[in-house]
């Protein structure tokens, strides 16, 4: 197979890599070799050295391992990004066990289904969500309920007020520590800082990343160490300019995400770079920790960067220590793309990938050519095709829109449990993604959409995103998205869902009447409605399958 991106590849970056056949661990642990003094973590002003991390994971390690936790049980971590959710994942993974990232979002419904099927019998959780844990623990086989605090890892002072801040909030839990009930905190007092002696091989399974659910029930996606290591070292081949050991990271992306976990902490901590770690994204804290930290690097989403595009103080923050930022999860839109670059000087690129594959397949070149619309170039050692849809047998030419499917040193496993679903998505080795996508002569993927949300209207299909890509070059609009609403005659209907910028006014002929003369009529949404937000996931993505069932609900 012909490889037309590799002469489109930027200087400096090679088509394949020699992978260290090491245990994710190990990454940690050479760059604690390299770094011990090292800022690893910075929390509201609270600083852990490299050499720090490395002992308080091998505190938990032995911690688990002393309460029963043994090789290849499974751990779950309901964190979001604080330093318990570092220490938890390298500790899990040093006792020998699969970390199971459980999104701190999940109601009991969804919470349940996910400790049940990955059988996981351990959990490490913010003291904030036990009660929702302590309602389901009858009917889940949970062991070991770890708890911690936000405020446990803070400054003195703010250690102090966090109490009291929670109590005028409202939110002061009381959570008894008790067996089967742990303090995080007190576990790692008592337990040895030695490195256990676990024998853990490169292809053991490391993680199990549950998938959104969009379709179906929620999948736990295998990856081994292998597949987590390959794909942070490609990260950083991906990036020749990035610097050992000086770069700081801004940690707002969701570690429980694969996307965040694996470009931010995972990269982030095997080049020695500094992680600024924050739980919720706000854009005056981000804007804030930016000029403060003097962060360098910012992997996000296009929401995040649309936020920062739109602050109304924007011009008050020194932004330009930034160089290098990606976003994933969705698509990136030019017009939000040059705003942010124009701000920060820095480069705003789009990535690619999904859970089943670490996730990163595709980035486009930092400082290479950049392609409009363009997810970019397959990375390093990364095969990637167009397949027709019908059978994904017949490989597609050049330009012609088909299934992509991939294949590379990052892609899962399988499904666990599901043995059946891994073979539909696992083929001969490739990854079929799901994903509707072109590749130009140059080497370049284009994500048409995703083939579940093509909209078929009057004998027409219709991608979802070149609307959007529309929607986004009117001068007032801040956000947009589009459904396909099924009417009356078994055909969609293109509804437009916008939010606009601030002090702006529009009317929905207005957006219509912009459309016509941007794409042909049959594109054009039939219908728009204004909103103050869009539904999203807790990383930023939107959720259009929200929008579909509140138009299905209407109906009903």
């Amino acid at each position: 197979m012909q490889k037309l991106w590799l002469k489109s590849y930027e200087q400096g970056v090679p088509s394949s890599i020699n992978y260290p056949n090491i245990p994710l661990p190990q990454l940690l642990f050479e760059t604690v070799r390299r770094y011990p003094k090292s800022p690893a973590l910075i929390y509201y002003g609270k600083t852990i050295a490299y050499e720090q991390l490395d002992l308080l994971s091998n505190r938990l390690a032995n911690a688990l391992i002393e309460l029963g936790v043994q090789k290849g049980d499974r751990v779950a971590i309901m964190l979001p990004n604080v330093p318990q959710c570092v220490i938890g994942y390298f500790g899990a993974l040093k006792a020998g066990a699969i970390v199971v990232q459980t999104n701190p979002l999940y109601v009991e419904r969804e919470l349940e289904h996910q400790i049940n099927d990955s059988g996981a019998e351990t959990i490490i959780a913010l003291d904030l969500f036990y009660e929702r844990i302590a309602r389901i623990q009858h009917r889940v086989p949970l062991k070991r309920i770890i708890v911690t605090g936000a405020g446990d890892y803070l400054p003195p002072i703010l250690k102090f007020l966090y109490p009291l801040k929670m109590l005028k909030e409202g939110q002061r839990v009381r959570v008894p520590r008790r067996p089967p009930i742990y303090d995080f905190v007190n576990l790692l007092k008592k337990a040895e800082p030695t490195q256990p002696i676990v024998p853990v091989k490169p292809e053991d399974t490391a993680l199990l990343q549950y998938t959104g659910g969009t379709t179906g029930v929620p999948k736990g996606v295998m990856l081994s160490h292998a597949n987590l290591v390959a794909n942070a070292v490609q990260c950083r081949y991906w990036m020749p300019s990035l610097r050992d050991g000086e770069e700081v990271f801004l940690g707002v992306v969701p570690f429980f995400h694969v996307y965040g976990l694996s470009t931010c902490m995972n990269l982030g901590l095997l080049i020695g770079a500094c992680l600024v770690l924050l739980p919720r994204f706000k854009t005056d804290d981000v804007l804030r920790a930016i000029v403060k930290y003097r962060v360098t690097i910012f992997m996000g989403v296009q929401a995040m960067y649309v936020a920062i595009n739109n602050y109304s103080r924007i011009g008050r923050f020194d932004l330009s220590s930034i160089r290098i930022c990606i976003s994933g999860a969705g698509p990136l839109h030019g017009e939000v793309q040059d705003r942010f670059e124009e701000l920060t000087g820095g480069k705003l690129v789009e990535g690619y990938g999904l859970s089943e594959a670490s996730p990163v397949t595709h980035c486009t070149p930092i400082y290479g050519e950049r392609k409009k619309g363009s997810i970019g170039l397959p990375f390093p050692d990364t095969d990637a095709k167009v397949v027709d849809q019908e059978t994904g047998l017949r490989d597609l030419p050049v330009g012609e829109i088909g299934e992509l499917t991939i294949r590379g040193p990052q892609v899962m496993q399988g499904y666990w449990k599901r043995d059946d679903e891994t073979k539909i998505v696992l083929r001969d080795g490739w990854l079929y993604t799901g994903d509707m996508a072109r590749m130009d002569e140059d080497g370049y993927f284009f994500i048409v959409d995703r083939k579940k949300d093509m909209i078929k209207t009057r004998g027409e299909n219709v991608y979802p995103r070149e609307v959007e890509e529309a929607l986004f070059r009117h001068p007032k609009i801040k956000e947009a998205v589009v459904v396909g609403v099924p009417d009356a005659f078994s055909v969609e209907v293109i509804k437009a869902y916008v939010v606009l910028k601030e002090r702006e006014h529009a009317t929905a002929a207005e957006i219509i009447e912009f459309c016509t003369k941007e794409m042909a009529k049959f594109k054009v949404p039939k219908e728009v409605e204004f909103r103050k937000e869009l539904p999203k996931t807790m990383i930023g993505k939107v959720l259009r399958r929200v929008l579909l069932e509140e138009e299905l609900k209407k109906k009903a």
